[in-house]
């Protein structure tokens, strides 16, 4: 790759050209200077153009290890999920809620009530809320408000509170 750079190359054969063309001189010397000028350009821009190509090849190598790592992260996350719920289901099963030793401590503890709408069509209107814009046509549950008066006591129809667990690890 020569030491001068494209947009140099490409400025002097510009202003080579312009100077020809000011000039009265056959077509055949006009067209013999600039070719003589042109094989350096062109050099350079089929190095850039191949310099681009290089890019484009890691682009696509960084792309498919991408895919490949999300691919495998995903599989990792399922697989932690269903290895986290088989140890809950059987320290609940055995009821264990606690179990620690020198490096580790695993505690099953309940999450949070939360209120759980399982036919939003028996559900007062009252429960209901528009979301914060771009709003839906439809209104959706106000979660809060329903666990807040399944919570006193308040029996709403289409709705109930559940608890899950989660497991700590220490």
């Amino acid at each position: 790759m020569s030491a001068i750079p494209l947009y140099v190359l490409a400025t002097e054969y510009r202003a080579a050209a312009a100077k020809l063309a000011d000039l009265d001189l056959d077509a055949a010397t006009v067209t013999d200077t600039l070719e003589s000028i042109t094989g350096p350009l062109q050099d350079k821009v089929m190095n850039v153009a191949m310099f681009i190509r290089g890019l484009d090849g890691t682009i696509a190598a960084m792309k498919s290890a991408e895919a490949s790592l999300a691919s495998r992260r995903k599989s990792a996350e399922a697989r932690r999920e269903h290895v986290a719920k088989y140890l809950i289901d059987s320290m609940t099963a055995c009821d264990l809620t606690n179990v620690a030793n020198a490096m580790l401590r695993v505690t099953v503890r309940n999450n949070p009530e939360r209120a759980e709408v399982f036919d939003p069509n028996k559900l007062p209107a009252s429960y209901m809320r528009l979301p914060p814009p771009p709003p839906t046509p439809d209104p959706v549950p106000d979660l809060t408000a329903i666990r807040d008066d399944l919570k006193a006591g308040v029996l709403i129809p289409g709705a109930k509170l559940v608890q899950g667990v989660r497991l700590e690890m220490k």
